[in-house]
């Protein structure tokens, strides 16, 4: 596996979906030529008070015009800044990282959970298969127009104002929603249920897990999570969220 560099990228575009939700493109070329659904970047504060990069997945991969799309959630003061950048600036970027979603099955179920959502997209994008989307939200959406070219899109938000009051887990069964192939990304509590419904129908199931993380490279063990079998690097159950996932079946990870 080569190492990703970090690089000096310029931003192409930059617009806000919602409350705290930006979509920014960037000039990569390197990236967006070796990037796969469910890989992330790490993206460099040009404050140097704020060392640690800020993991973003990738939501979309333009080959031809060499750009990436990173949608992402101002969370703190570091994705702060980001939302005050424009076309033109420069950020500094390393990616891609991690191990991204292997694209299988002949029925999918794609399930995305707040932040979640984008790296769903391109991951809808390549898989050449019959595919239903289930999106949850808390209250305000994004994005869902942008699923509806490759399947059946399902809503589900915590305030009942669209689709399925609830979870995507009750949209999944109001819907009577079936598939050969579940893959997930969204917070934990989610993904712990997702992983109980597939194991319990017997479905196989891929699972992005969302974590906080320091270096990105797997050299800090800050991202570490429970595993069925002992890590080869560490000699215990844990692994390794930013260089062995982020994503796992969900037989192989204890949430």
């Amino acid at each position: 596996m080569s190492i990703a560099m970090k690089n000096k990228t310029i931003i192409t575009e930059q617009t806000m979906l919602a409350e705290d939700i930006y979509s920014m493109w960037i000039k990569a070329e390197d990236i967006a030529s070796t990037a796969k659904p469910g890989q992330f970047v790490s993206l460099y504060c040009q404050d140097g008070s704020r060392l640690l990069p800020r993991p973003i997945s990738i939501c979309e991969i333009d080959k031809v015009q060499g750009t990436v799309r990173l949608v992402y959630r101002t969370a703190g003061k570091g994705t702060k800044e980001f939302s005050k950048l424009k076309p033109g600036d420069t950020i500094e970027v390393m990616g891609p990282l991690g191990n991204g979603f292997t694209l299988e099955g002949k029925k999918a179920l794609l399930i995305g959970g707040g932040i979640g959502i984008p790296p769903m997209l391109e991951l809808a994008k390549n898989l050449h298969c019959e595919k239903q989307m289930v999106l949850g939200y808390r209250d305000t959406t994004f994005l869902e127009d942008e699923f509806t070219p490759f399947g059946k899109v399902y809503l589900a938000t915590e305030d009942g104002s669209k689709g399925t009051k609830g979870n995507v887990l009750d949209a999944i069964r109001e819907n009577n929603l079936e598939a050969d192939i579940i893959f997930a990304c969204g917070p934990t509590p989610m993904l712990r249920g997702i992983q109980a419904y597939a194991l319990e129908k017997g479905i196989k199931c891929q699972l992005s897990l969302e974590e906080r993380m320091a270096c990105g490279i797997g050299a800090c063990l800050g991202c570490v999570c429970k595993t069925k079998e002992v890590d080869h690097h560490s000699n215990v159950k844990n692994t390794r969220i930013c260089l062995d996932g982020p994503v796992f079946y969900a037989e192989e990870v204890e949430l």
